[in-house]
């Protein structure tokens, strides 16, 4: 435009930018965002250490029911670190492997490992266990025993 020509109108509002309300607006939905974003990211966070507890607790029970070659009624409990675990070994009763005559050849045990962290955090591994009633004959006199592993 030519300088000393007409104007162009100016709206009611103006044209210089947004208003208060607006901007105001604007950082609370912001801001909004942000808090949401924040506490779906420490969400994920909880819940990982939670996974990886569990997958701790897990392992751990599943090494104590491995440990256990020779299966003998009772119960122990210790502790290892942050994880509380109880191991418990029963027999059970199982009439149909008893034979009619004579001793079982069969025993079943069942073995409960149980391990429990924190307050709330807790994990159980059920097994059951078939041995033999008879223990396995002995070597005879005069030979050689093989350690595990050993050819």
């Amino acid at each position: 435009m030519t300088p000393g020509g007409p104007r162009p109108a100016r709206n009611a509002r103006g044209d210089s930018g947004f208003t208060l309300l607006e901007v105001l607006v604007a950082l609370a939905i912001l801001g909004l965002a942000v808090v949401t974003t924040i506490q779906a990211f420490a969400q994920g966070l909880r819940l990982l250490k939670l996974s990886g507890d569990h997958q701790q607790a897990m392992l751990l029970a599943d090494l104590k029911v491995r440990e256990v070659v020779t299966p003998e009624e009772g119960r122990e409990e210790h502790e290892e670190g942050r994880f509380r675990w109880e191991r418990t070994t029963k027999l059970v009763p199982a009439p149909e492997l008893t034979p009619l005559a004579g001793p079982p050849r069969w025993y079943i045990y069942e073995i409960v490992v149980r391990v429990s962290w924190d307050e709330r955090g807790q994990v159980e591994i059920t097994t059951r266990r078939t041995v033999p009633a008879q223990p396995p004959p002995s070597v005879p006199p005069g030979r050689p025993t093989l350690s595990p592993g050993t050819r």
